[in-house]
């Protein structure tokens, strides 16, 4: 649940595995979001079908999980999700990065 005061802010996304990615907030969680179910529906997400642009284009723009288009960073040119709906939809994960665990 998200607290009173807290605007979920995405500092850093990253693909895990199977149409899924870490999603990294500034106040230190890290969840995991699948994004298969919104694949599946086509419409704007139905480009993250492909594996290249999935990975490749994964970043972060207008302070959440985004999907470059252009390639220039612009971020009125991106696919880009809700942070509230990633903070409260995902799964707390342990930090996929994190070569120790």
């Amino acid at each position: 649940m998200i607290g009173v005061n807290y605007y979920p802010v995405v500092v850093q996304a990253i693909p895990t595995k199977d149409k899924c990615i870490a999603v990294y907030f500034s106040d230190g969680h890290i969840k995991e979001f699948d994004m298969k179910p919104l694949i599946e529906k086509s419409g704007v997400f139905e480009r993250l079908k492909d594996d290249d642009f999935f990975t490749k284009r994964l970043t972060v723009l207008n302070g959440t999980a985004a999907w470059d288009l252009s390639g220039k960073h612009d971020p009125s040119d991106c696919i880009d999700l809700d942070p509230f709906v990633l903070y409260s939809e995902a799964k707390e994960i342990k930090d996929p990065l994190d070569e120790s665990a």
